[in-house]
């Protein structure tokens, strides 16, 4: 655990929070203080630390793998953004890029040509954890003279759809 200064703040409110309510429970001073002792972490550690987990939208960054972005899909969030700020992809022929990513989940559509865009190949990139996210990332390969020049992310809304019945 590494001791930052808002963890020592809230430690230090904690205490004096719990100090000052069971002293009006029980007059023993060295009660109070033990029990308050006790409490402090106790609360930090089940109560708020895994409340501010749920809330927020923080997640691990990970290096990008050939294997774990085929394999877990979605988790391929956590690859994405190192994957963009990487020089080492961009400039892999198709076929390259066939072989690290697996065949493309779908293409783009081109309103202009009313076809698929074989020179965008897009991915799911899974749901990033937290209580309050309703978007699912996705991301667009752009290819150009058969090289892997851009790769961009985008966000659509969640839909669950009900399945049909056979």
């Amino acid at each position: 655990m590494v001791i930052t200064v808002p963890l020592v703040i809230f430690l230090l409110l904690n205490f004096v929070l719990i100090f000052l309510f069971l002293k009006t429970v029980d007059k023993r001073q060295w009660l109070v203080g033990l029990l308050s002792l006790i409490l402090t972490p106790v609360i930090y550690f089940y109560v708020f630390y895994p409340f501010l987990n749920i809330i927020s939208s923080y997640h691990h960054q990970k290096h990008f793998n050939s294997d774990n972005w085929k394999e877990n899909p979605g988790l391929r969030y956590e690859m994405i953004d190192q994957m963009r700020m990487s020089e080492d992809l961009f400039g892999i022929s198709s076929r390259e890029a066939q072989d690290l990513f697996g065949k493309a989940e779908w293409y783009t559509w081109d309103e202009t040509a009313k076809q698929h865009d074989s020179t965008k190949w897009n991915y799911g990139l899974g749901i990033e954890p937290g209580a309050f996210n309703k978007m699912k990332s996705n991301a667009v390969f752009i290819f150009q003279k058969n090289e892997l020049v851009a790769i961009d992310t985008y966000e659509e809304q969640l839909s669950y759809e009900a399945e049909p019945n056979n």
